[in-house]
């Protein structure tokens, strides 16, 4: 199946197919709009938020903001999660583009080949964590049920996206481009830390109308165990 996937890749990146998994694979792509790197790994995100067994997640950075054009979709808190990817890596520096699959794959670049490979890698490992949403109205309903039996906790987040838009990039790297996005995040937020002893059943509330998900990831920020994309 790999290989497979891989001959898929190489002719048209991730358009065509057969399902990876059950559980989304979550794939975040540190980015911003002052970055001249960065185009190509936006068009992959755009690509891969066409697929059912893939979450693409487009996170702008605000530290190139000095350099000619601040990205109107970076902020701070985004930032702070790429820097704690690191930290936990033990790595002191941080890059754009960077890709985050899984919570716990890296890669650095625009790179079809090593993002399809950990892909796979998340896909094919064994499901940790049982995870449904449904949404009612304005209030989310989360049950949760851990495999594993193991005791960290675990945190359960809500992200919402805007799942596209169009930038016309006046200053900077980037000058005299317009730039096509998709899954931009707008808010990550804790919802709660769930021990994994018990079955879990919670609400939160949801507002408006943008797409989101639930997200399930150890602490640190470590691997992430399971996602929905809520209805």
């Amino acid at each position: 199946m790999r290989k497979l996937m891989a001959a898929l890749s190489m002719a048209g990146w991730l358009a065509s197919g057969p399902a990876l998994a059950d559980s989304p694979v979550v794939v975040e792509l540190f980015t911003s709009q002052g970055c001249s790197s960065c185009p190509p790994a936006d068009e992959m995100v755009r690509d891969l938020a066409t697929r059912e067994e893939v979450i693409a997640l487009g996170l702008h950075v605000d530290y190139w903001d000095y350099i000619g054009w601040a990205d109107i979709f970076a902020r701070p808190e985004f930032t702070r999660r790429q820097k704690s990817y690191a930290a936990a890596a033990g790595e002191r520096m941080v890059y754009t583009p960077q890709f985050v699959v899984g919570g716990v794959e890296r890669i650095v670049g625009a790179k079809p080949m090593k993002v399809m490979d950990a892909v796979l890698d998340r896909a094919e490992a064994p499901a940790r964590v049982e995870l449904s949403v449904a949404r009612e109205g304005e209030v989310l309903r989360i049950a949760a049920r851990r495999l594993d039996g193991r005791p960290e906790p675990l945190l359960v987040q809500l992200v919402r996206y805007r799942p596209e838009a169009s930038v016309a990039i006046e200053h900077g790297e980037n000058a005299g481009h317009e730039l096509h996005y998709a899954n931009i995040v707008t808010s990550w937020n804790l919802l709660l830390r769930w021990n994994g002893s018990e079955e879990l059943e919670v609400t939160a509330p949801v507002e408006g109308a943008l797409p989101g998900a639930v997200i399930v990831q150890e602490e640190g920020p470590g691997a992430i165990l399971a996602a929905a994309r809520m209805p």
